[in-house]
């Protein structure tokens, strides 16, 4: 992992339907692999995190982890039990959260030409 990559939203949305879902777990395991980059936590597995999201009643560890680790990044400190219920209740307002935050951080990372 070589630092945060800026996404576009409208582009995501996208790629999410014409796969059918299946850039959703792309993208949790794209953006927990970068967090944990950001975090610098050498402790946390985004692989493991997501094949646990296919076993019942353990995808919620998961998720609950994958919340963790953003409550560790979050320029606004969001707590993890906030995001991990949204997660349950309605899982695009996370979609949402957590890429504008790592839009921000890529964009004040993004080396200048």
């Amino acid at each position: 992992m070589q630092g945060v990559k800026y996404r576009n939203m409208m582009g995501q949305v996208g790629l999410f339907i014409i796969t059918l879902g299946i850039y959703g777990i792309y993208w949790f395991y794209v953006t927990a692999d970068e967090m944990k980059y950001l975090a610098k936590d050498e402790a946390a597995s985004p692989a493991l995190w997501t094949v646990l999201l296919f076993v019942p009643l353990v995808g919620i560890y998961s998720i609950y982890k994958y919340s963790e680790l953003f409550q560790k990044i979050s320029s606004e400190s969001l707590n993890r039990w906030i995001l991990f219920i949204l997660w349950i209740v309605f899982s695009p307002a996370v979609w949402f959260i957590v890429q504008m935050e790592l839009n921000k951080k890529a964009t004040i990372n993004r080396p200048t030409a």
